[in-house]
C-alpha cells in the first residue's frame, strides 16, 4: 500500500508541475502529409514551361523596382512612410540635360545603354505631396527640445504622416539592381536627401531600352492543396534566397520547398491549413533556402503562377 500511494504522489507532483494553474493550454502544432512530392510536381511543370523572352540573355531586364536605396537608410517612421510613398521636395535645380550613353556592369559582361536626365529621374521618384500635417509644421524640428511650447498644437492621437524627404544634391553613379543576368552595376541618379543616411537612387537607364520580365508559364491546373505561393524575394546572397509566403492567417507554420535545375530555381512553400473558422485574409511570411550552387543568372520562378520573382527588401 505504501508503495502504491508513493508512486501516486509522484503522479500527482508530475502533473501539478507541469498544468500552472491559471496557465494556457499547450497546443502541438497541426501536422500534415508530406507536401514535398506535390510541389516537385508542380515545380517540374513550371520548370519545363520557362521560356525567357527576348533580352533576358543579352539584354536589360531588370527584376526590381527602379528606386533602390544604397545602404542603410536609417528610417524613422515618418521618413519611411516618406519613402514609400513618393514624397519628395527638391531644394535645389535637378537638371535637365540627357547624359552620354552609360554602362550596365553584369557578371557575365557589359553592355552600353542610353540613360535620361536627372529631371526625368526625379520626375519618376517623386509621387506627390504630402498630405496636410495637422498644424503640424511639414519638417522635423532640426533642435527638438522634447518639451511642448506655448504655442505647440496638443494633440491625443496620432499624427498623420506628412514629412517629404529633402533632396539637397545629385550626381551621376550606380547602383546594385537584380536583373535576369545576376546581379548588376546599373547607372542611377543619387539623390542625397536630409532625413536619410544614405543617398537613394533613381535607374537612369532609358525606358526604350529596359526590358520587361515574361509572365511565365501558368500550369493547367490550381496550386494543390497545402502548396502556397511564394510572393516576392526579399534578399539573394549567394546561394541563399529569403523571400516571402502567403499564407493563410490560421494555417500552420510554413515550411519552404525549393526544386533546383541548371537554368532555373522554382520556390513555394507548404502549409497545414486550419481546419476551423478563420478570417480569410493572406499573411506574409519570410522564409530562406539553401540552394545547392549560387543562384547565378538563374531564374527564381513562383511555383503557383510561373512568373519571375522581383526582390523587393523588406
Amino acid at each position: 500500500m505504501r508503495r502504491v500511494l508513493a508512486l501516486l504522489g509522484i503522479s500527482l507532483l508530475t502533473l501539478s508541475a507541469c498544468a500552472t494553474p491559471g496557465a494556457a493550454p499547450v497546443r502541438t502544432p497541426p501536422t500534415g502529409p508530406d507536401q514535398r512530392p506535390a510541389f516537385t510536381e508542380r515545380a517540374e511543370e513550371v520548370a519545363a514551361g520557362w521560356r525567357p523572352g527576348p533580352g533576358w540573355r543579352d539584354g536589360y531586364v531588370p527584376l526590381q523596382d527602379a528606386t533602390v536605396l544604397t545602404g542603410d537608410p536609417g528610417f524613422t517612421d515618418e521618413t519611411k512612410v516618406a519613402f514609400g510613398a513618393g514624397w519628395y521636395r527638391d531644394q535645389i535645380p535637378i537638371p535637365a540635360a540627357v547624359p552620354k550613353d552609360g554602362t550596365i556592369r553584369f557578371p557575365d559582361g557589359t553592355l552600353r545603354v542610353p540613360l535620361v536626365s536627372a529631371a526625368d529621374a526625379y520626375a519618376q521618384l517623386r509621387q506627390g505631396d504630402t498630405p496636410p500635417c495637422d498644424g503640424r509644421p511639414a519638417a522635423p524640428d532640426p533642435a527638438p527640445t522634447g518639451r511642448p511650447g506655448p504655442n505647440d498644437p496638443v494633440s491625443t492621437s496620432a499624427p498623420t504622416p506628412c514629412v517629404p524627404l529633402t533632396v539637397t544634391e545629385v550626381r551621376l553613379g550606380s547602383a546594385p539592381v537584380w536583373t535576369s543576368r545576376g546581379r548588376a552595376e546599373v547607372p542611377a541618379w543619387l539623390f542625397t536627401v536630409d532625413e536619410l543616411a544614405v543617398p537613394v537612387a533613381r535607374i537612369a537607364v532609358a525606358p526604350r531600352v529596359t526590358g520587361r520580365a515574361p509572365a511565365g508559364a501558368v500550369p493547367g491546373r490550381t496550386l494543390p492543396a497545402g502548396l502556397v505561393s511564394a510572393q516576392e524575394l526579399r534578399a539573394v546572397d549567394g546561394n541563399r534566397i529569403d523571400y516571402v509566403l502567403g499564407v493563410g492567417a490560421c494555417d500552420g507554420p510554413p515550411t519552404p520547398l525549393v526544386l533546383e535545375r541548371p537554368d532555373v530555381v522554382v520556390i513555394g512553400g507548404a502549409v497545414v491549413a486550419s481546419t476551423g473558422v478563420c478570417t480569410a485574409q493572406l499573411v506574409l511570411k519570410p522564409v530562406s533556402v539553401t540552394l545547392d550552387a549560387p543562384l547565378g543568372s538563374r531564374a527564381v520562378l513562383d511555383a503557383a503562377s510561373g512568373a519571375p520573382l522581383s526582390v523587393r527588401p523588406g
